[in-house]
């Protein structure tokens, strides 16, 4: 149990004197400047809580001392008291923040509205219906630590629970528990991984105290002597091992402390053993420079004291899973006590304490790993370890204050459930992140009662409603980056979906225009659009030409698929029986090059009659001297051959796609007369670096209509389509496509 020391007089009531007297017991380490502003805030205090009355029975005025007491005891300073003293005087009608900041100072106001903000949360919301789901628990905790902009607001709220936990014993069963099990699950593992063990340790005794008293006094009987016996006997194990390591010349650095009745409890119950074989009720821990030392340090402490059988572990030889390293023995110490001793380096400790082996880890049964909250409490171990140390600098302190600003919001729903978001994260966000259909029908917000735009940023500790209609969808204007209105991914892709889902008969229809325009535009039959869908991954043809519709696929990249009507005539047996396989990727061939069926290394060229390019059905047609001549399909040299010469046609394929080399294509172009025309059209086939082989013109003085053909070399049907487009966009011109 805990013996507490106050100034404070133990009557409720207190008037100036009682204040003056509590003030000078503060005067020791603090100087005239700064007690004069602790007098300021003591009488601003006084001014506005005299007749104030807290839940738990005590005067706001006794309940604000008792706390900044606790963190005197801890040294804080000033500027943390001052705020402590003032933290409930907001809001309220006589003091508002521009006051507090002129009085006291920015870092003063900013931490009692903070303090405002998190009273409002912890106090009327924390015991909501959620509170046993241990996601929720999680992210109230970072919700009170994110609301915090300074560091010290947190020590402060810890303070006030602490100042809570210890006056609980005169109020009603009911609120006993549920003030400890608020505590036992919120702010005793919010001390511990802060590492603020005097905090830690008390609010978690009074947990148990409160909400498992039989265990609790049961536990305190077996107990030899009082805590504070406890500590002077750590006290004077660490002074004969401190003596013993400087005679060895082993530098060690030796802490030690009494294991507190909670963490007893918790282990009698993790290990499922009685009270009586826990050796480590007192518990020392030594810190050395190398591995050798840990091992010479051991040798040291068995030396000393006589070893408990089974009760050693070497972690430094056979690391735990998370990679927890360092040396546990237990000894009957002086007195006949046991006592147990953990040896480690000083790397091997900040892993244990800081790493992913982090005591508070398995202590609280794990975490998900989340970097942000993590880095945001190891900046808070940092500064309160610095803030004492005169080494440290006030730049160093300053800049952790910086770095320490949330990069996430945390925010309730009307039930009292945390939603986590990201830093400017608005409503419309916050109601895509409790369901999509909230998101979906969403059409204005209250924040903490009152209706405000859903552009503006959400902040840590509020109450967000959304209000919604029997039916709707969000707006187009939510995906605009500089509306503001979205700052989540998730939220966008939820719209973006929404707005795919509603448009699918328009784009559907889209689509097929796009992709008709596309075939007659480049000059090739119809692609097998069952293929397609196989190729692009689709269930259906209709989600495939939506897709084309949307912009998700590009008309050209199906349109190219393409493929020419059978031909009417038959091929030659001779032809049909050869057993080799039709030709597909060839080794020799280059990219876009043509390989003839079952021969290597025979001539082709491209016919000029039809100029086939990648992607078109094609035949090859024996020559007489010339090897083979390849044609479109569909070409109609082909089609009108007779049978005779039926019986030189031969299977040839394209070597692979997206072909390398240069291909003929003749494009027709019909267009108003104008002047220049022929100049505009020749500068978009100069930027695209398309050579032109031939130019054919006509004008239609009549009709006042030119018709021109131009016999190109292109590389691939995007080139040849991109070039189709940029043309169409001139000035005058009516049509443009591929001539075949």
């Amino acid at each position: 149990m805990v013996s507490i020391t106050t100034n404070l007089p133990e009557n409720d009531g207190l008037d100036e004197r009682d204040i003056r007297v509590w003030l000078a017991g503060l005067a020791v380490k603090r100087s005239a400047a700064e007690m004069e502003k602790l007098h300021e805030a003591c009488d601003l205090a006084f001014e506005i809580h005299r007749e104030g009355v807290e839940v738990t029975g005590e005067t706001t005025l006794r309940h604000a001392l008792a706390v900044a007491e606790i963190l005197a005891e801890m040294d804080l300073d000033w500027e943390t008291l001052a705020a402590a003293i003032l933290h409930d005087v907001l809001p309220g009608d006589q003091v508002n923040l521009s006051r507090l900041e002129k009085q006291f100072g920015k870092s003063v106001a900013r931490m009692v509205n903070d303090m405002a903000r998190i009273g409002f949360v912890s106090r009327d919301r924390a015991a909501s219906q959620h509170d046993k789901e241990v996601v929720h628990t999680e992210n109230l905790r970072r919700m009170l630590l994110s609301i915090a902009d300074d560091i010290r607001v947190v020590l402060i709220v810890l303070a006030e629970r602490l100042h809570i936990m210890r006056i609980l014993k005169s109020l009603p069963e009911a609120m006993r528990v549920k003030e400890a099990r608020e505590t036992q699950q919120i702010y005793a593992p919010l001390a511990n991984r802060l590492g603020i063990w005097q905090i830690k340790w008390e609010l978690e005794d009074l947990c148990l105290r409160y909400l498992e008293p039989d265990t609790y006094m049961d536990i305190a009987k077996k107990l030899d002597g009082r805590r504070a016996d406890r500590e002077d006997y750590i006290e004077d194990v660490v002074d004969i091992l401190q003596a013993k390591f400087a005679e060895l010349q082993i530098d060690a650095e030796i802490t030690g402390r009494p294991k507190h009745i909670y963490s007893i409890w918790k282990k009698m119950k993790r290990k499922s053993v009685p009270f009586e074989q826990i050796f480590d009720l007192r518990a020392v821990r030594v810190l050395v420079d190398s591995v050798a030392d840990c091992y010479a340090a051991i040798g040291v402490v068995h030396g000393l004291w006589r070893h408990i059988p089974g009760e050693f572990d070497d972690y430094i030889a056979t690391p735990k899973a998370n990679m927890y390293r360092s040396i546990h023995t237990a000894v009957i110490g002086p007195e006949d006590k046991t006592l147990e001793i953990q040896i480690r380096t000083h790397d091997m400790h900040e892993h244990a304490e800081l790493g992913v082996a982090a005591h508070w880890r398995y202590k609280e049964g794990g975490s998900k790993g989340d970097a942000e909250f993590e880095r945001r409490i190891s900046l808070m171990r940092n500064w309160i370890e610095v803030k004492d140390d005169p080494a440290g600098s006030e730049d160093f302190v300053d800049n952790l204050k910086s770095e320490f600003e949330s990069r996430q919001v945390y925010v309730l729903t009307p039930q009292g459930k945390v939603v986590e978001l990201p830093k400017g994260a608005t409503a419309v966000d916050f109601a895509y992140a409790i369901h999509s259909d909230v998101g979906h029908r969403c059409r204005g917000a209250k924040i903490d009662g009152k209706i405000r735009p859903l552009t503006r940023p959400l902040e840590s500790g509020q109450l967000v409603e959304i209000l919604t209609v029997k039916e709707g969808g969000p707006s187009r204007d939510w995906l605009s980056p500089h509306l503001g209105y979205l700052k989540t991914s998730r939220a966008r892709n939820r719209v973006r979906q929404w707005f795919k889902q509603q448009d699918y008969e328009q784009h559907l229809h889209a689509g097929k225009i796009s992709l008709e325009r596309e075939i007659n535009r480049l000059g090739v039959a119809k692609p097998d659009l069952a293929v397609a869908v196989r190729r692009f991954n689709f269930k259906k043809s209709d989600d495939l030409l939506a897709a084309i519709g949307r912009g998700d696929v590009s008309p050209i990249q199906v349109a190219g698929m393409g493929v020419a009507h059978e031909m009417p005539a038959q091929k030659p047996s001779h032809v049909e029986q050869l057993p080799h396989p039709k030709p597909g990727r060839s080794e020799k061939a280059g990219r876009g090059e043509v390989v003839v069926e079952g021969v290597e290394d025979l001539m082709t060229h491209i016919a000029r009659c039809c100029k086939p390019v990648p992607n078109d059905e094609i035949v090859g047609f024996i020559t007489r001297g010339r090897g083979v001549t390849v044609h479109r399909s569909d070409c109609g040299m082909v089609t009108h051959l007779d049978d005779e010469e039926r019986e030189r046609l031969i299977d040839v394929a394209w070597a692979g796609e997206g072909a390398t080399g240069s291909y003929q294509v003749d494009i027709k172009i019909t267009a108003t007369d104008r002047k220049g025309l022929l100049r505009d059209i020749s500068a978009i086939l100069t930027n695209e670096e398309v050579d032109v082989l031939g130019v054919n013109t006509q004008s239609d003085r009549k009709m006042d209509r030119a018709n021109m053909r131009f016999t190109v070399e292109i590389t691939n049907m995007r080139q040849l389509s991109r070039l189709l487009e940029k043309i169409a966009q001139l000035p005058d011109v009516l049509t443009v496509r591929r001539d075949v």
